[in-house]
């Protein structure tokens, strides 16, 4: 479940004994969200593939009506998001290819994903691996679910292939990222943020920004955001934000984030659900008056991974009418997405 709020009240951020609290007159903000209770199904390995070759799989695992669905790779399938970005892609009926990168330790190995046998290759030889999956899928566009080391390099083979791909991994180095892609006039969609609402409230930000450039000069600004214990980086979509305040006049450095990480913190003082300590992505902006007579506050949380795999979805799509219309080979992001009208 996501929920989305924007209010200008007398809300603070307090901090007390080195914890963080979020207070709205005097009481605490933090509130029960009915959420479903999903089951999380297990990644079982299943047998090791090294004596099989990735075409004779593919052909075992193709889909019986030959170039109906368009086909997409989601690497790190064996992930949370991948994983969630699978159910997505097929409900949106593309066809998932059966075959992903992996880290070294499950090379080779075959996982079950959503009732489904993929196939793991590891870090080596990956170029061959990649050509033999286009060579099978023509129309193949990749997304990208993995870590933030692994971003540039996987950019790198990913543009020299020509393999168009959708980028949902943060981190890395943003700038080389961007340069790779544009110099080698591949197709991609590089976004902080894949989450649709999420997307809308950064584009009206981005022409806030624009348009009334210093509206809160002298205004000061407390970032805190609350993530899943695993993401080791700052928000994307924070750091997206605060950029836009940047250009509204507000002072604020990248490094003043206050991340939260700490499940007993999140619980206590952010109001995350317990069910969605594992995946969820909650952040708030507050933005007080030079004499602290005015505060203004912006929240987004959201609980689970399906909006961002929705999203995902959402930017494969867009990239395939802009291959097959053969529109410029460039980098796109989700809200040349949403202007397009591409959010289903």
């Amino acid at each position: 479940m996501a929920t989305f709020t924007l209010k200008t009240a007398t809300n603070v951020l307090h901090r007390h004994h080195n914890q963080l609290a979020f207070f709205s007159n005097g009481a605490s903000t933090r509130r029960n969200f009915p959420i479903s209770q999903n089951r999380r199904s297990r990644l079982v390995p299943k047998v090791s593939m090294s004596a099989t070759t990735v075409q004779t799989f593919l052909e075992k695992s193709a889909p019986s009506t030959k170039n109906t669905a368009l086909p997409i790779m989601v690497n790190a399938c064996t992930g949370k998001m991948g994983k969630a970005v699978i159910n997505a892609a097929e409900a949106a009926g593309l066809h998932v290819v059966p075959v992903s990168f992996g880290c070294e330790d499950e090379s080779g190995q075959t996982f079950e994903v959503s009732g489904r046998e993929f196939l793991v290759h590891g870090p080596s030889d990956r170029e061959s691996f990649l050509e033999s999956v286009l060579d099978k899928y023509p129309n193949l566009i990749i997304v990208d679910y993995t870590i933030p080391d692994a971003v540039n390099g996987n950019a790198e083979l990913y543009s020299k292939v020509g393999v168009p791909f959708v980028m949902g991994t943060t981190g890395g180095d943003r700038d080389l990222l961007h340069k790779t892609v544009e110099d080698s006039k591949n197709y991609a969609v590089i976004s902080p943020q894949m989450g649709k609402q999420v997307v809308a409230f950064l584009a009206a930000m981005e022409i806030m920004a624009e348009q009334f450039p210093g509206a809160f000069s002298g205004y000061s600004l407390q970032v805190l955001e609350s993530h899943q214990a695993s993401k080791v980086d700052a928000s994307g979509t924070a750091k997206a934000v605060i950029s836009c305040f940047n250009k509204l006049g507000v002072s604020f450095d990248m490094d003043k984030i206050q991340l939260i990480r700490d499940p007993k913190q999140q619980v206590e003082m952010v109001g995350v659900p317990e069910d969605h300590l594992l995946g969820h992505a909650f952040h708030m902006y507050h933005l007080t008056s030079p004499d602290e007579t005015v505060s203004f506050e912006f929240q987004h949380n959201v609980c689970g991974r399906s909006i961002y795999a929705e999203g995902t979805v959402d930017a494969v799509l867009f990239l395939a009418k802009k291959i097959e219309a053969k529109d410029p080979k460039r980098i796109y992001n989700m809200i040349d997405v949403l202007r397009e009208g591409s959010m289903r």
